[in-house]
């Protein structure tokens, strides 16, 4: 089993509009790197939610309900399907996570442009833990 995150901008695709969903399709990633992990997610793999832009925060839970397909908007690309697991019980803010040395390696601080990227296991579970 992989961890994942996937980020998004509110304004153009929230939590609450994933929610109302209940599953969709991740599409739409144009950046290789993404693209090759959403190549690697498996069936029931763990997503993180990430809100960018002004909140900044992971706000919920996602797991992996269809592994990568050719996406809609661009077969050259590919998406993945997700399904909506639950909200985290207190966003974890993009502030905690730097403040905290855990998570100091953490890919999205690295490479805080990525869209969809690797989690490891100790990440994700930390991660779940600040929500708490």
């Amino acid at each position: 089993m992989n961890y994942w995150m996937v980020k998004t901008e509110p304004s153009s695709y929230s939590w609450d509009d994933f929610v109302k969903k209940g599953q969709d399709v991740w599409d739409g990633v144009r950046n290789y790197q993404a693209r090759n992990f959403l190549k690697e997610m498996q069936l029931g793999d763990p997503v993180l939610f990430y809100h960018s832009g002004k909140d900044k925060a992971v706000v919920g839970m996602a797991e992996v309900s269809q592994e990568a397909f050719p996406d809609p908007k661009d077969e050259s690309w590919v998406a993945v399907g997700l399904r909506v697991k639950q909200a985290l019980k207190n966003p974890v803010s993009l502030e905690v996570i730097k403040s905290e040395d855990r998570l100091s390696e953490m890919l999205m601080l690295r490479q805080s442009r990525l869209s969809v990227m690797s989690v490891t296991k100790e990440e994700f579970n930390l991660i779940l833990a600040l929500a708490q």
